[in-house]
């Protein structure tokens, strides 16, 4: 954990949120600057700075069964949705604990936009 990292308060409850998933490794929540009708982040609970940081393929793969489960959690299993992961400063990364964007509720176009 980090002390001054937003996402590990989260984590360990010191910041309160409404949890749209959660599991004994990872949490999903609504993300406050949405960028789509529904936007939730998933974290895991461990403090992981950015993708690159992941030494274990096996947390990677956890992490998108949690996002799967957040989706279902949304009810967005049926009609699509979009699974994002920023890394570092030129990828749009701007809180430096991993975390994946799962964004639907509207059709995503490509390139984003």
């Amino acid at each position: 954990m980090s002390d001054d990292c937003i996402f590990c308060k989260i984590a360990t409850k010191q910041i309160p949120v409404d949890a749209v998933y959660e599991d004994d490794e990872f949490i999903a929540f609504h993300d406050l600057n949405r960028q789509a009708p529904v936007h939730v982040l998933v974290i895991p609970k461990a403090h992981f700075p950015t993708v690159m940081d992941v030494t274990d393929a096996s947390v990677l793969g956890r992490a998108m069964l949690a996002a799967n489960e957040a989706a279902r959690c949304m009810n967005l299993q049926d009609d699509g949705f979009r699974i994002v992961v920023n890394c570092r400063d030129d990828g749009g990364q701007t809180v430096y604990h991993l975390h994946l964007h799962v964004l639907g509720g509207r059709f995503m176009q490509w390139p984003p936009g």
